[in-house]
């Protein structure tokens, strides 16, 4: 059971105050009756609750996909960029937060969720789920680099897991997909500098065995499926 202000606030309505005003100008019902009491306690899953005529659903907790843009930081709220969950207005109620993160000029697959155990199952060190990236390049990839990356690369403050290098195109701009197992700050640009080449652009293309929407525009998002969950290997 849930307080009705409580229910109309987390689905978006207003603030507690504002949903108040609501009910004493008669625009929320509860299965077809005017409610007027904020304290009034109701189902989510049983009753049917509308406002100004329109029923309303109530989703406790999200799963989003998102082909992150370049410029967003993987991040709540930040006081001079704009972030991820500014992309998603009609969540901002739920408290929503990055899966992980990726660098603000990083595009592609992420996820967004207000369930910190989720989170933690895909993005703990423990779990090594791989994240794989399409990369562009500026410079020639070393002949050795495969086996360099798969080693484990000494970045001064930490030491990469081993990764996996795939290299698509070599020359002076080269392409490659890289598959890491952890996710530092700037890890796979200095992965690249280290060997001397620079990364000019990032994409994550898959989270363990979920790929990135082929049909999800750049900037948009949508709910993850059943299948999606069963190929991050999780069970809510």
């Amino acid at each position: 059971m849930m307080r009705l202000d409580k229910f109309l606030a987390n689905s978006g309505i207003g603030t507690r105050k504002e949903v108040k005003k609501y009910l004493k100008k008669n625009l929320v019902s509860v299965n077809d009756e005017i409610v007027k009491k904020a304290d009034m306690h109701i189902n989510p899953e049983q009753d049917v609750i509308t406002f100004e005529d329109i029923p309303i659903s109530y989703e406790p907790v999200v799963y989003l996909m998102m082909n992150k843009p370049a410029g967003f930081i993987s991040a709540t709220e930040d006081d001079e960029h704009e972030t991820v969950i500014d992309l998603v207005p009609e969540y901002m109620h739920l408290d929503l937060f990055p899966v992980g993160r990726l660098d603000k000029d990083t595009e592609g697959l992420i996820l967004l969720t207000n369930d910190g155990k989720f989170s933690h199952k895909i993005m703990s060190p423990k779990q090594k789920v791989p994240k794989l990236y399409y990369v562009e390049l500026e410079g020639t990839i070393r002949d050795d680099a495969v086996e360099i990356f798969k080693a484990g690369i000494d970045l001064s403050d930490f030491t990469s897991s081993p990764s996996e290098l795939e290299i698509i195109e070599n020359d002076y701009e080269s392409i490659a997909h890289v598959t890491i197992y952890e996710g530092k700050f700037h890890q796979v640009k200095r992965m690249f500098h280290s060997i001397g080449c620079e990364v000019t652009y990032l994409k994550r293309l898959k989270i363990g065995n979920l790929e990135l929407d082929e049909d999800l525009p750049v900037g948009e998002y949508r709910h993850l499926t059943d299948e999606d969950f069963h190929k991050l290997n999780v069970d809510l």
